[in-house]
This record gives C-alpha cells, sequence and structure tokens, in this order.
C-alpha cells in the first residue's frame, strides 16, 4: 500500500512554476532530456507535494525542452495529489490503473531520449523498469541538477528554516525538566519527543540522547542506559515543522558536576573550534575552509583522532542535503546556502560532546539559526 510522507504547507502555484522552470533549464544545462522526479524531498520542491509509492510508479516527468511536464501516478492514489495546482503549473496528470505499464506511457511521452535523470532516492525497481521501457538511453542521477536548485535557499526558505530553529531552541531550553541523573536515555528521549511535537514540530524526526560513554558515538540514539550523576550527555534533536523545512540542533549538558576532570577544558576547546567555524562562514568561503576552521583547532590540540565526521551538512527539506561541509569540498558558498556546523570530540569508553548549530549565508557573512547557549550546561548542580 501506499505510503505517504507529512503533507506541506501549501506554496504559491508562481513559486512552483519558478522552480519548475529552473528545473527545466538546469536539465538542458546538463545535456538531460528529462528529469524523472521519485516521491519524496525533489518531487516536495517541485509541485509541492512529497508523496509516497512503493512498487507502483509514481514520477514526475519533466522535459529538459519542449512538452508538457506529467506527474504519473496510479489512479488510486491521485487524491492524494488534488490539492496540487496542476493546471496552473503546466502539468498534466496521467493516471494509470494495475495491468498497465507506466514505464511504457513515460516512455511513450518521452520518444527516444539520449539521457535522463532519475531522482536519488528512485527504487530500484522503478530504475531497471525504466532501463528496460527507455531502450538506450543513459541514466544518470537528478541529484547533481536538482542539488543546483535547492542548495540556495529563497526569503520564504530562510524564514521556515528559522522558525524551525527557534523551535528546537524552545525544546532545548526546556532540557532541565527531563535531564537528571536516575532516569533513562529512554525516558528522556520519550519526553524530548512530546515537546518536540508541543514547540511547534509535525513530528520528532530523530531525538539522541547520548550519555556518559554513549556520548562518544556521534549517532548514538538512545538506550535504557541509566544517566549518572557527573554525566556528560550529548543531546542531538531535530524535525520538520508544517512547512516541511527541518530544525536540527546539538547542545551538550552535564548532570551536576562532571566527574571526568578533563571535560572543562576539553569543551572549550570545542567551544572555540565551532565559534571559529561558524565566524568563517561568509560568500566566497569554500565548504572545505569551513571544516577546516574548526578541525585545525581540534587537531592542533592533540584531540584530532576524535573529530571523526565532517563539520556539517547541509539543511532544508531533508535533515541532510547539499552542501556538506567537508575536507575536500572546494565548493565555494553563497548567500541563501543552509548547513549545520558541528564539531565534536568523541572519547571512546569515556565521554564525548558536540555543539551544533545551523547557519545562513548572507550577503556579507552569516546568520546562526540557532541561538541557545554554547557554554556545557549544568543541570541539577
Amino acid at each position: 500500500m501506499s505510503r505517504r510522507a507529512p503533507q506541506t504547507t501549501p506554496l504559491a502555484p508562481e513559486t512552483l512554476r519558478a522552480r519548475l522552470g529552473r528545473a527545466r533549464q538546469a536539465a538542458a544545462a546538463a545535456e538531460t532530456d528529462a528529469l524523472l522526479i521519485a516521491p519524496g524531498s525533489d518531487l516536495s520542491y517541485l509541485i509541492g507535494e512529497a508523496g509516497g509509492s512503493f512498487e507502483r510508479l509514481t514520477a514526475l516527468v519533466l522535459p529538459a525542452g519542449d512538452g508538457t511536464p506529467a506527474l504519473v501516478v496510479p489512479k488510486l492514489e491521485a487524491p492524494g495529489y488534488a490539492h496540487v495546482p496542476a493546471a496552473e503549473l503546466g502539468v498534466e496528470v496521467v493516471t494509470w490503473v494495475d495491468g498497465e505499464d507506466p514505464y511504457r506511457m513515460v516512455a511513450d511521452r518521452l520518444g527516444k531520449p539520449g539521457r535522463v535523470a532519475v531522482s536519488d532516492n528512485t527504487a530500484a525497481l522503478h530504475v531497471l523498469a525504466f532501463r528496460d521501457a527507455l531502450g538506450s538511453a543513459e541514466q544518470t542521477l537528478a541529484g547533481p541538477v536538482v542539488r543546483e536548485l535547492r542548495m540556495r535557499k529563497d526569503a520564504a526558505e530562510i524564514a521556515a528554516l528559522r522558525e524551525a530553529g527557534e523551535a528546537i531552541d524552545r525544546v532545548h531550553a526546556r532540557m532541565g525538566e527531563w535531564l537528571r541523573a536516575g532516569r533513562t536515555e529512554a525516558e528522556v528521549g520519550a519526553d524530548i519527543a512530546a515537546a518536540i511535537v508541543e514547540e511547534g514540530h509535525t513530528h520528532p524526526d530523530f531525538v539522541i540522547v547520548g550519555s556518559g560513554p554513549n556520548g562518544a558515538s556521534p549517532h548514538h540514539d538512545v538506550s535504557d542506559r541509566v544517566i549518572e550523576q557527573g554525566d556528560v550527555v550529548v543531546i542531538d534533536i531535530g524535525g520538520p515543522i508544517a512547512s516541511g523545512y527541518n530544525s536540527d540542533s546539538t547542545r551538550t549538558y552535564a548532570v551536576g558536576e562532571p566527574r571526568d576532570a578533563d571535560v572543562a577544558g576539553t569543551y572549550a576547546l570545542l567551544q572555540r573550534a565551532q565559534q571559529a567555524a561558524v565566524q568563517a562562514v561568509r560568500p566566497g568561503a569554500t565548504a572545505e575552509q569551513i571544516d577546516a576552521a574548526a578541525r585545525d583547532i581540534i587537531t592542533s590540540a592533540g584531540f584530532g583522532e576524535f573529530f571523526i565526521h565532517r563539520t556539517g551538512h547541509g539543511i532544508g527539506l531533508d535533515v541532510h542535503e547539499e552542501p556538506y561541509i567537508v575536507g575536500g569540498s572546494t565548493l565555494p558558498l553563497e548567500p541563501g546556502m543552509a548547513f549545520s556546523v558541528e564539531p565534536g570530540i568523541y572519547q571512546p569508553g569515556r565521554w564525548g560532546a558536540r555543539i551544533e548549530d545551523i547557519v545562513v549565508v548572507t550577503e556579507t557573512g552569516v546568520e546562526p539559526l540557532n541561538n541557545r547557549p554554547h557554554e556545557l550546561v549544568v543541570l541539577g548542580a
């Protein structure tokens, strides 16, 4: 059966028309005859509805040149797209029923394309069926085309990210209500998840409560470990608001005074590294320069082996999207790019710490979208 993503608030048809037009132009510039966009965030960006399907094909067929765009969708799932202003967007809705071949429908609309780009999250069963239906057409990923549009947020998208950042900040501000010795990570995580909704999100996308040695695992979830007095605890939380845009923010807490003598000095080092990376954000700086701004400080202090991930990731309709703030990326930053700045230091078997803000590149520098204190917050002291 269909599995639909959460519906977002409606976008103005003129906004979607402009996005579709830019996508067609970008496809042509990439010498691609058509984009085939499956349900997911790319579809949401282009028509205002993410959709959701598996064995039955749903796809936006977007020719780069002449030809009418089409939303090919199973007839039984078409009501889920009724709110999409297809006529105003110049998109034809083409339905099909079980027993018909939707891949042949797509092929017939495109004629004999030389190259098509398929969205990155398209299920393999659809990719292989397209290969059979389209004959000799080369298939490439649509990600490199669409990400060029999605990386640069417009004013409305930045406003949505700002709203999401404020909402998750309110959750962090309440951490003293739940985080204390004697409770399990899972119990604290359940309270945080409820607060994420209370403070303005549609649902929690992730809740990480990494206490004590679990904090040294960057992608720890929650567990039955009982939080102890003196623990350092990494709290990484986020989720979408009604617009579909996401929050993501990490702060590190201590339950009472930290029991390890090196916590204060090491955390101060991490705070300095995170601040340096944020301050390095400006138009024209490269992604690898932002990564280096944090990494060089941590490495020079002898903790380089404990910083085991990139400094940041883009955010928008997806929690992780382009641009990625990582060594080796010479991508120049441009106004409207939004991403996390989140260095961490993780000492296996002992404790870990991470500080994460979402920031937006402005015309002259940077705007942080998270504004909670960056110091180690000691609760219940």
